[in-house]
């Protein structure tokens, strides 16, 4: 059986709206261990709050792989995470923003710096929409390059949530972690 560990970004209370709620559902309809914490603060972050959350939901599960899906913020969190981060089978990164953007905004201001631009022996997917606001260059400059990623661009996908692109039920993500050689594409 694989665990699913589904990480959320900046002021998301996992609204059943969005990709990552639709996902934990269909995941747990599929008999997969989902863990789809509510990280401390979701409002105004704190860097070793949400680093403590991610080795407590981050622990591997007995047999079985354990798949990371971070959002926004939370990709930031397991660039930051260093020797605090899970060992994972596989990682999909989406839509993180930018250092600029986070740098800007006072209440995660603390996630711009220190990031461990390395991946250590995991398979790690970057996921980035293009006319993404908290990522205006692209992911792949700031992110997908630097770590050597393979990338998926989803046209038109803003920040891949409801707001920016619209993105609620996503089937190319569900199909991902069904079968990791999937493409993301854009919803519907």
């Amino acid at each position: 059986m694989t665990t699913y560990l589904v990480l959320h970004g900046f002021q998301n209370h996992r609204p059943p709206g969005h990709w990552q709620h639709w996902l934990a559902g269909e995941l747990r309809a599929r008999g997969h261990e989902v863990r789809y914490p509510q990280l401390p603060q979701a409002d105004a972050p704190v860097l070793d709050e949400w680093l403590d959350a991610l080795e407590e939901h981050g622990k591997r599960p007995a047999d079985g792989e354990l798949v990371v899906l971070a959002h926004s913020l939370s990709v930031l969190l397991w660039l930051r995470a260093g020797a605090r981060r899970p060992e994972a089978d596989r990682v999909l990164l989406v839509a993180p923003p930018s250092p600029a953007v986070t740098a800007s905004i006072p209440e995660i201001a603390a996630f711009a710096d220190g990031l461990d631009l390395t991946e250590r022996g995991v398979r790690a997917r970057l996921v980035y929409g293009d006319g993404d606001p908290y990522c205006p260059e692209g992911a792949d400059v700031h992110y997908g390059l630097p770590l050597g990623l393979d990338l998926d661009h989803v046209p038109g996908g803003g920040h891949l949530n409801p707001e920016h692109g619209g993105y609620g039920p996503w089937p190319a993500v569900l199909a991902w972690c069904e079968n990791p050689a999937t493409r993301l594409t854009p919803r519907g």
